[in-house]
């Protein structure tokens, strides 16, 4: 049996197997608990890298972090494969944003020009630009933009792939579920438990639920189209991500339930937004149906240090829609905490003490301050500025 651990992490989504490994490959000893590792959000996420696409109205220091976590995807996902021989499917073909109406285009202009003035990678598209690059998109697609700097995973591979790599520098996995923090016995305690942190932590995580459809082309060839692709269609908003091998992700709804139900209803909205940007799909099968539960949070920003109030407990959870994107800079920066005792700044606007009472959170602004977990063991973007032209000079009239 493993002598009393540095490091106990909650939780095996990505996330945590990430920071266990982070830890364990600076010779700390981990433990890592969970029942069923990788069940969770990352057993349905698409894995999404998008840290321009995901860019939404106020929330800059959100979209800060998410950049800089995208920067380290390349050299994560290379040292991920060199450790484990693993593929964990990461692709860099980028993504199309496009509007199948004069309406969805209308609505998805205004969020392009707010991300490009960020000085985020977007790039107008002519209809003709975009079937260049994807014959198969419907010919009433009436406009997009490329954001070639929005990549993918495959979170099915990357958390065996975690799980592994984590093992291998050391760190083991107790595969038992942890009920009250009171249970686990470790000089520091990381909860990555997802919306399970909630009720050990008291932090507002609540669920939201999304549905997602996975296709298969015919045949078990390679999908039709490369680029991941993120549309508005008829006021749907969907996205349909290519794998390897012929499937075919398509997501996602937004819904205040904690329930994993999977309805009727929600199948055919997001079959005929999907239908309607690529009709292909109308001939893939339809091999399965799921939700899951995304741990958001009141500022929808994630949750990461010290616990106002709990000495050597942190946390890092309350990811929502960025998990898979964000987990290689959480580690980093979890893993940093506990080794040195000193947060990055990168953590101020993150961090729990911004809900305790009297406290302002501010997603976009700095609030919250980092602070100490005390060490276990000492141990050693650029984007393009920009804006759009006036509407009558946009490239995709």
């Amino acid at each position: 049996m493993l002598s009393r651990p540095d490091v106990a992490v909650v939780g095996a989504g990505p996330v945590g197997l990430a920071i266990a490994w982070r830890c364990a490959a600076r010779g700390l000893r981990v433990a890592v608990h969970d029942p069923a590792p990788g069940s969770g959000a990352s057993h349905v996420a698409a894995g999404m890298l998008a840290p321009v696409a995901e860019a939404y109205f106020g929330e800059h220091e959100l979209t800060g972090l998410l950049t800089a976590s995208a920067a380290r995807w390349p050299a994560f996902a290379a040292e991920l494969t060199a450790a484990t021989g693993a593929d964990v499917g990461y692709r860099t073909e980028g993504t199309l944003m496009v509007g199948l109406t004069a309406d969805d285009l209308a609505e998805a202009r205004r969020l392009w020009a707010y991300q490009q003035g960020l000085g985020l990678p977007v790039t107008p598209l002519r209809p003709s630009a975009l079937r260049d690059r994807e014959p198969a998109l419907a010919p009433r697609v009436r406009g997009g933009a490329l954001a070639a700097t929005d990549h993918q995973v495959d979170p099915r591979r990357l958390v065996p792939a975690l799980r592994t790599a984590a093992e291998r520098a050391g760190a083991t996995l107790v595969p038992a579920a942890v009920r009250d923090l009171s249970e686990v016995d470790a000089r520091v305690t990381v909860v990555a438990a997802g919306c399970g942190a909630a009720a050990l932590t008291g932090l507002p995580v609540r669920p939201v639920k999304g549905q997602v459809l996975r296709l298969r082309a015919p045949g078990g060839g390679a999908p039709g189209f490369r680029h991941v692709i993120r549309g508005y269609a008829d006021g749907e908003h969907v996205y349909l991500v290519p794998r390897d091998g012929g499937e075919v992700v398509v997501g996602a709804t937004v819904e205040e339930r904690a329930d994993t139900d999977v309805s009727a209803g929600a199948v055919l909205r997001l079959l005929r937004a999907a239908v309607d940007l690529l009709p292909e799909l109308a001939e893939y099968d339809l091999v399965e149906t799921l939700a899951g539960l995304r741990p958001g949070t009141p500022d929808n920003a994630p949750v990461l240090g010290p616990l106002p109030g709990r000495p050597g407990v942190l946390a890092a959870t309350g990811h929502h829609r960025h998990g898979i994107v964000l987990t290689p800079l959480t580690a980093d920066l979890i893993a940093d905490l506990v080794v040195t005792g000193t947060a990055d700044p990168l953590l101020a606007p993150f961090t729990p003490d911004r809900f305790a009472p009297g406290a302002t959170a501010d997603p976009a602004g700095t609030a919250g301050q980092a602070g100490s977990a005390g060490p276990v063991v000492r141990a050693a973007a650029d984007g393009r500025s920009g804006a759009f032209a006036p509407e009558e000079e946009h490239p995709w009239n």
